[in-house]
């Protein structure tokens, strides 16, 4: 899947720079050593152009597709990729060009699950944390043919709970992608060394600032806010939480402790489990996307006072409407705030974080009259 129009990058993140080779050309060459039988490239914005960058031996195992209704979004770049495929294909891994990182073995992982127990889908997860590539089996290619508009094969993951497999994986590869130049910058040293790229998986497997275990539990501490994700909205929410004197933990699985202001906590497991236990905690997920359904589902059996999702009404119902699939109580669905804070007209990053205080602090204030 290579058919995006890069609008955060601001060019085509398919021909950036990683040392000998691009984004694309690296994340092909990771597919060619995998057990794969077969690679459609599917391309659309840039075409051309990404085509007359790419060495001639670099397409001649390659089906190429140009998905010209690109911008209507990854549904349509989807149905073109499952189109060209062989008929007789058993499955599809959809493996997205700007995560050039994804060890070969992984998606060796990923097949081989698939055909040991024949699963719909199977999505790998690191550190509990979902990544890609997605393994599609034959059977739900009808569904994804179906997809419209800018959603991708995640769409149709509430009606195949039971079909779904998630495999862990030891590859943090499957959660870097390259979204935005800051993306780029982090992560290009990536095609320089094998060094660099050791330095940054050991850097996602180092230990985390000191979290209390359950058994270091003190029920009279004071109250703890849970922040899942690393964007702007979440590190302004963690200063604000400093601020307001709770007990800050930043759950992201390649965020540095030093980025952070002294005395947050950083988890990088998505486990909820491995926190003590706190009846104030307020868990906000601020992922963009990443791992929202997750979090939420860890902070509801966390039994949090509070969880609010940062996301569009139209998101975050469907975040919802799939835990609900999953089995989660709708009394407790019924608690998540999704968009969460308090319609104040925020805009930026930072009131976006204010309005959520506020959500929280307001909904704090009424449990202590109660």
């Amino acid at each position: 899947m290579a058919a995006g129009r890069s609008t955060r990058m601001g060019e085509a993140k398919q021909l950036l720079r990683l040392g000998e080779s691009t984004v694309l050309g690296q994340t092909l060459n990771n597919v060619r050593v995998a057990e794969v039988d077969d690679i459609v490239l599917v391309l659309g914005f840039s075409a051309q152009t990404i085509l007359r960058q790419l060495p001639v031996s670099a397409t001649e195992d390659l089906k190429v597709v140009i998905n010209q209704a690109y911008e209507q979004g990854m549904a349509s770049s989807l149905r073109e990729g499952l189109s060209a495929l062989d008929p007789k294909t058993d499955a599809a891994l959809v493996v997205l060009a700007d995560q050039p990182f994804i060890r070969p073995e992984t998606l060796d992982r990923i097949i081989e699950e698939h055909r040991r127990i024949h699963a719909q889908i199977v999505i790998p997860l690191y550190k509990g944390f979902r990544g890609n590539p997605v393994l599609l089996d034959r059977s739900v290619f009808p569904e994804v043919m179906a997809l419209d508009g800018d959603i991708g094969c995640r769409a149709i993951f509430g009606s195949h709970l039971e079909g779904i497999v998630k495999v862990e994986v030891g590859d943090v590869g499957i959660l870097l992608d390259i979204d935005n130049n800051d993306d780029y910058e982090r992560l290009r040293r990536f095609g320089q060394s094998g060094q660099d790229e050791m330095a940054l998986i050991e850097a996602a497997n180092r230990e985390p600032r000191a979290i209390p275990g359950p058994e270091d539990s003190d029920p009279s501490r004071g109250d703890e806010l849970i922040v899942v994700g690393s964007e702007q909205v979440a590190i302004a929410l963690v200063k604000l939480g400093q601020l307001l004197k709770f007990t800050v933990t930043v759950v992201d699985p390649l965020l540095e402790i030093s980025v952070l202001p002294p005395g947050v906590r950083l988890l990088k497991t998505l486990d909820f489990s491995l926190l003590p236990e706190n009846a104030g905690r307020y868990v906000v997920v601020a992922s963009r996307g990443k791992f929202d359904e997750e979090a939420v589902e860890q902070a509801l059996h966390a039994r949090s006072a509070y969880v609010g999702l940062v996301a569009n009404r139209k998101r975050g119902q469907e975040i919802l409407r799939s835990l609900e699939r999953r089995g989660e109580a709708p009394e407790k669905l019924a608690t998540v705030r999704a968009p969460a804070g308090l319609n104040i007209g925020a805009d930026t990053p930072e009131e976006i974080a204010l309005s959520i205080a506020a959500e929280i602090i307001s909904l704090r204030a009424e449990k202590r009259r109660e």
